[in-house]
């Protein structure tokens, strides 16, 4: 029998979570959960899910793509067929994003970037 469940929550360790909270926010324009904290913050998405951001004392940022600290997550975003993938890279940059060197993929489908605290994402085009 399989199990029927659906995702409810993505978490993401950071040394301050309200910080790569309002990063993520500007990016997605999901909207905060009511109940964040300087030690735990949310962002509310669809159908309820939940990004989370929950503080680290001794976080370590990964060395993506090197595997000495590991990525811990990889987040792929879609970005809409109508939006530019340069347009939505260079907003992510301003925001605070970093862009690998290594870029694995045509960069006319995908782009790899990090969050302020080093998280890999990709920015896809669907």
């Amino acid at each position: 029998m399989t199990v029927q469940m659906t995702l409810g929550a993505i978490t993401f360790d950071c040394p301050e979570p309200l910080a790569l909270a309002a990063f993520y926010r500007e990016a997605t324009g999901l909207a905060p959960h009511p109940k964040s904290n300087e030690d735990f913050a949310a962002l509310e998405g669809a159908h309820g899910l939940l990004i989370g951001f929950q503080r680290v004392s001794d976080y370590r940022a990964p060395s993506w793509p090197e595997p000495t600290v590991p990525q811990q997550l990889h987040v792929c975003f879609n970005v809409t067929v109508d939006t530019d993938l340069d347009e939505a890279e260079a907003q992510l940059l301003k925001l605070g994003a970093g862009k690998p060197e290594h870029q694995p993929h045509d960069s006319a489908r995908a782009r790899v970037l990090t969050d302020p605290v080093g998280h890999p994402f990709c920015l896809i085009r669907r």
